[in-house]
């Protein structure tokens, strides 16, 4: 991809529904900064390959639900207790989709000591992944008129054993969580349970690469899709809303770019020293950002709405 708008389009291929004629697409979208990041879930990656995962996944769920009872808003079922588990840090078979491949490539480009290296945004088509998965869920799909699964849906079986011994042959579900909180509404996001607890999303690819997509997002083009993306407004302050998101995106939104590397990509005929004139010192920007007025009051005044 050369363009931001040549990743835009890469991720909402597919998107048209023929039946509705509507763009509806069937992918769930997961964004990574890294490339070389491997889809394993905190649950595998905390086993480390040397615990034995079942064990561990029994007795991170019974104590967590021992603990966080008077936190748990209700949650019922194994299966609210483990979107919450995975909603709060706890380390689970899950994996965080979103239905939107905006917010996806926000997480793709959310980290600055990243964006020396390319990104990617992992997306699968969870309308046909639905094809594979035991009779039994397909059924309760078809009953539900339903492409994803509600912890409602799959409070039939009670047990995360009960749901793995559903097939021999691991699948792939995909969980939309209850609305714990403002956050896991506006990120539209989901997840999605394998039954073989200790493998990998990779693992699933190679069985099914037909259902995966795997674009790129070149280090070159994540300054300009990171700006691009804020002036959308997809970013912490909206994604993870609190005091907490506001000032990780604060922090993200007022790191200086490097004027030469900047510069260089957008301008490549101007030379250095000019493109070095063109963003004013660190320690300018520094001074600047100090008496700076808000990223909304400088987009007003027909600012560019970065630091300095």
């Amino acid at each position: 991809m050369k363009t931001w708008l040549g990743v835009v389009d890469e991720l909402y291929k597919g998107a048209w529904n023929a039946e509705l004629h509507r763009f509806r697409s069937p992918y769930a979208f997961r964004g990574v900064g890294c490339s070389s990041y491997s889809l394993t879930s905190t649950l595998t990656r905390l086993a480390g390959g040397r615990a034995d995962v079942r064990k561990l996944e029994l007795a991170l769920l019974r104590n967590f639900r021992k603990y966080a009872r008077t936190d748990a808003n209700g949650a019922d079922s194994t299966w609210d207790w483990l979107a919450l588990g995975q909603h709060r840090g706890l380390p689970t078979r899950l994996l965080d989709w979103t239905y939107s491949p905006l917010v996806a490539l926000h997480f793709a480009t959310e980290n600055p000591s990243d964006f020396d290296r390319d990104g990617v945004v992992w997306s699968v088509n969870f309308v046909e992944a639905n094809k594979r998965i035991p009779k039994k869920l397909q059924r309760i799909l078809k009953e539900e008129a339903s492409d994803t699964f509600t912890a409602e849906m799959l409070a039939p079986f009670g047990t995360l054993r009960e749901f793995d011994a559903l097939s021999r042959r691991p699948f792939l579900a995909f969980l939309e969580p209850p609305a714990l909180d403002q956050r896991i509404l506006n990120q539209l996001g989901l997840f999605s349970s394998q039954s073989d607890r200790s493998g990998s999303f990779e693992d699933w690819i190679k069985a099914h690469p037909d259902l995966c997509r795997r674009v790129i997002v070149p280090a070159r083009l994540k300054w300009e899709i990171r700006d691009k993306l804020d002036q959308a407004n997809v970013n912490e302050r909206v994604l993870f809303p609190g005091l907490d998101g506001l000032s990780r995106w604060l922090t993200r939104y007022y790191t200086p770019a490097h004027a030469d590397e900047v510069h260089a990509r957008f301008e490549p005929n101007a030379p250095v020293s000019a493109q070095l004139k063109t963003l004013p010192s660190t320690r300018a920007r520094g001074k600047a950002t100090s008496r700076s007025r808000s990223p909304a009051s400088r987009r007003r005044s027909g600012g560019s709405g970065r630091a300095g």
